[in-house]
C-alpha cells in the first residue's frame, strides 16, 4: 500500500476526533437549538393571542361600525379601534428606513399622517395588500413648500386625491404604500419573537392578522400613523 494512501485515512481519523471538530459541533448544535427556541417562544405568543371576535365581546361589541386604525411606529403596532375604543392590537413591521419618510420615492421609510384605505385587492407577493392614499394632501403641500415638487405636479396630486380612489404609484414623493401580508415566508416571520423591518415602506402583518382585520375594515375605513 502506497504511504501516502496511509497517511490519508489517519488524518481523517484524526480530525474526526480532534477538539476543534468538537467545537465546531457544538457551536453549530447551539445555534440549531438557539433558532428553535426563539421560534418556539415566538409559537407560544402567538397561541396567547386571543382573536379578534373575542377581543370585541370582551369590549362588549357584536359588531363594529365605525372602524378607524392606528399605526404606532415606536411600538411596532398596528390597533383596531371602534371609534375611540381599542379593540385589538396587533404586531407590526415597517420599512427598512427607521427615519421620519422624506417624501421621496423608494426611500424605504413608513409615512406618517392621516390615510384612508382605498383599494383592497389580493397579492402575489404580499398575500393581500390593503392600499393606503398616500401621499395626501399634507405630504404634497409638504414637498410643495420644501421645493421638492414643482406647482403642475401638486395640481396633479390634488386632483387624484380628491377625483381618484387611489394616488398613482410612480409619484416624485413615492406611492404604492399600504398595509400587507408577508406572503410565502409568512410561517416563519410571524413566529420571530421580535420585530424586523423589512418592508419598502408599507406595514406588514402575518397573513392571518390580515384576514382578521379584514372582517371588520373596508375601503374608506382611516389609518392614522404616527
Amino acid at each position: 500500500m502506497n504511504p501516502e494512501q496511509e497517511e490519508k485515512p489517519k488524518s481523517i481519523v484524526t480530525f474526526l476526533s480532534s477538539p476543534l471538530l468538537r467545537n465546531i459541533i457544538f457551536t453549530i448544535g447551539t445555534i440549531v437549538l438557539f433558532i428553535a427556541g426563539v421560534i418556539v417562544y415566538g409559537v407560544i405568543l402567538n397561541l396567547r393571542e386571543i382573536p379578534l371576535s373575542e377581543a370585541m365581546a370582551q369590549k362588549g361589541f357584536r359588531t363594529l361600525s365605525d372602524v378607524n386604525i392606528l399605526v404606532d411606529r415606536k411600538t411596532y403596532t398596528l390597533s383596531i379601534y371602534e371609534d375611540t375604543v381599542l379593540i385589538k392590537s396587533y404586531r407590526a413591521s415597517f420599512g427598512r428606513n427607521l427615519s421620519d419618510k422624506k417624501k421621496l420615492n423608494k426611500d424605504g421609510a413608513t409615512p406618517v399622517g392621516t390615510y384612508k384605505i382605498c383599494n383592497i385587492r389580493n397579492d402575489e407577493t404580499y398575500y393581500k395588500f390593503l392600499k393606503l392614499n398616500y401621499p395626501n394632501l399634507d405630504d404634497a403641500a409638504d414637498a410643495l413648500r420644501k421645493s421638492l415638487i414643482s406647482q403642475k405636479q401638486f395640481n396633479q396630486l390634488k386632483f387624484e386625491f380628491y377625483y381618484e380612489e387611489c394616488v398613482s404609484d410612480n409619484t416624485v414623493l413615492g406611492g404604492n404604500i399600504g398595509i400587507h401580508g408577508i406572503g410565502r415566508l409568512n410561517s416563519v416571520f410571524k413566529n420571530l419573537p421580535f420585530v424586523y423591518n423589512w418592508t419598502d415602506g408599507s406595514i406588514a402583518l402575518s397573513n392571518e392578522s390580515l384576514d382578521e382585520i379584514l372582517t371588520v375594515i373596508k375601503t374608506g375605513t382611516q389609518v392614522v400613523i404616527k
